[in-house]
């Protein structure tokens, strides 16, 4: 059984850092690609960032870029998304996400909701204005 337990959420003002982690436990965490997504209310799940087998490889959505950072450390079997410069459009709930990718090339990274097999239970991060 796999589970994903993300941390790191909480409240911070607009132009401020939160670090959020997703810890892995079940299989082998290095054979997994990895991916964050956010959820508002009554919204669809939207994709944030990924990472690939490896952590060499990684895919951002247009709204995070250059704002967010995906990282893993596969030693503590967990994936981080680093975020700075937050905005209060950024406030939702956040989860991680985890697909079994053994037989894949350690380049691929995932966007797509449907790709992925395992998911965390969520963590808020609101961002006051």
């Amino acid at each position: 059984q796999v589970q994903l337990v993300e941390s790191g959420g909480g409240l911070v003002q607009a132009g401020g850092s939160l670090r959020l982690s997703c810890a892995v436990s079940g299989r082998t965490f290095s054979l997994y690609a990895m991916g964050w997504f956010r959820q508002a209310p009554g919204k669809e799940r939207e994709f944030v960032a990924a990472i690939s087998k490896n952590g060499l490889y990684t895919e951002y959505a247009a709204s995070v870029k250059g704002r967010f950072t995906i990282s893993r450390d596969n030693a503590k079997s967990t994936v981080y998304l680093q975020m700075n410069s937050l905005k209060p459009e950024d406030t939702t709930v956040y989860y991680c996400a985890a697909k079994p990718n053994t037989y894949a090339p350690d380049s691929f990274t995932y966007s797509g909701e449907s790709e992925y097999d395992y998911w965390g239970q969520g963590t808020q991060v609101t961002v006051s204005s």
